[in-house]
């Protein structure tokens, strides 16, 4: 299947390929929705400052609101939370860090 994507108003023509290489169909694509889960969500930093603590491990299972990081900005401790229920896939960044804003904090499935 074909597509047509904008990136940076800047429009670019995709084609959809399975692992094989052949192009995905419609019959194809109503098979791959079957087997998909829930997708991963990057947890982003909602500003600039420096992660002074991680409460999580990956494999932990956090639920909405859990407390995953504090991050210390502007001389505060802001708590940086699950924005819903899942399991920590990754962690990346480390205790110490300076994160600027928008930066990948974790990835949660």
């Amino acid at each position: 299947m074909k597509y047509i994507v904008t990136v940076n108003n800047k429009k670019y023509e995709v084609e959809v390929i399975d692992s094989t290489g052949k192009e995905v169909t419609d019959n194809n694509k109503q098979q791959r929705t079957k087997e998909t889960h829930i997708p991963s969500e990057l947890l982003k930093c909602p500003m600039p400052g420096t992660i002074i603590d991680i409460k999580v491990n990956p494999g932990y299972s956090a639920k909405k609101g859990d407390t995953l990081f504090i991050l210390e900005a502007m001389k505060m401790e802001n708590e940086i939370t699950a924005p819903r229920d899942g399991i920590i896939k990754e962690i990346q960044v480390i205790k110490g860090a300076s994160v600027n804003t928008n930066d990948v904090l974790a990835v949660i499935e």
